[in-house]
């Protein structure tokens, strides 16, 4: 009797670990699939603000803006080919857009002394192509207080009938946004309107050091990110009039220095002496579809090709928070557009 009861309670034992195992496997399982769930969707999270910041609008406007990726710049080369405006302001309808005392403002340039400054970076989260720190020695040289706003690039399309941005309606500032910083402008745009200033394109390394001073700081402003002082990461979700951060001011007093619009230099990207960059990443590349049955299906793939990359500084509106440091570079091909490109000029002492 006692083998017998003793044989009971073993199959009773283990039948009980069966079921405490197929639990346990249960349990794994869905934890198993709870988590790839959560770390898919976090994924895609990231991926959606990647896309965020390749967009060339708001996605939250996307309804207003049926087109494929890409077509904002395909629709910028071919407005592009007719050079010159048909329709714009009167002049005098132009200048009455703005109090006299806030055209002077706008016009405003800010002396940098000669001297050194340390340019680039060695922090370890920074790309290659930021790396390394180095130190570079400029003469003096003046740069626009602010950035190039719509209002002045108004003045420059009613002087010389340059072709308006692609967003300009019949010629005209689109919103009243008259102290924005223009967008939508080429490179080859903010060359022509510099020239017509009297001016030119600032180096990269004169724009560094017009953001950061001598001291090597990461923003204008200091070495600690505050949302406050700029506009960025889609914290405003679009540019905004280049008068409003003023605790934001680079150590020179030039506003604007991170944030709001990705700037135009007149640099080519190129490599820093030592840089650990691979040289591919300065290679010029561009989307090519291969075959009839890429371009049918919209498929395309980055091939290597001629021409240079432009440098842009200053990261933009929906960059996020470290594109806005003072030694970071983006770059982009001279004759793109987007709604988060814009410029400033400089000048020599001498003019």
């Amino acid at each position: 009797m006692k083998n017998r009861y003793q044989s009971n309670i073993d199959l009773q034992e283990q039948e009980k670990r069966r079921r405490y195992l197929g639990a346990t496997i249960i349990t794994c399982i869905a934890a198993a699939m709870i988590f790839g769930v959560l770390h898919v969707v976090r994924l895609g999270a990231i991926r959606m603000n990647e896309m965020k910041n390749k967009a060339t609008y708001n996605l939250a406007d996307v309804k207003d803006h049926i087109r494929a990726a890409g077509e904002d710049i395909t629709i910028h080369t071919e407005d592009d080919q007719i050079k010159h405006v048909e329709k714009t302001y009167e002049w005098d309808k132009l200048v009455s857009l703005l109090p006299v005392k806030q055209w002077h403002e706008l016009e405003k340039m800010v002396l940098v002394p000669k001297g050194p400054f340390l340019m680039g970076t060695n922090l370890e989260r920074a790309d290659d192509y930021d790396k390394p720190r180095h130190k570079v020695s400029l003469p003096a040289y003046k740069i626009d207080k602010y950035p190039v706003t719509y209002a002045e690039y108004a003045k420059f399309i009613v002087t010389t009938k340059h072709r308006a941005p692609i967003d300009w309606k019949d010629g005209t500032i689109p919103g009243k946004k008259y102290l924005y910083p223009v967008t939508m402008v080429s490179w080859f745009d903010a060359r022509d309107f510099c020239s017509w200033a009297g001016k030119r394109l600032p180096s990269e390394a004169e724009w560094e050091k017009a953001a950061r001073g001598t001291d090597a700081r990461v923003w204008p402003w200091g070495n600690k990110m505050d949302p406050e002082k700029l506009n960025t990461y889609y914290h405003v979700e679009h540019s905004t009039v280049v008068t409003k951060y003023k605790s934001g001011v680079s150590p020179y007093g030039v506003f604007d220095m991170a944030g709001n619009v990705s700037e135009w230099t007149n640099s080519d990207f190129v490599p820093y002496k030592n840089t650990t960059a691979s040289p591919v990443t300065f290679k010029v590349k561009k989307l090519v579809a291969s075959t009839p049955e890429d371009r049918q299906e919209k498929v395309a793939g980055l091939v290597e090709t001629k021409g240079v990359y432009k440098v842009r500084r200053g990261g933009s509106w929906k960059s996020d928070p470290f594109s806005t440091a003072t030694y970071h570079r983006n770059f982009s091909l001279p004759n793109y557009a987007s709604d988060f490109f814009g410029f400033r000029c400089a000048a020599d002492v001498s003019q």
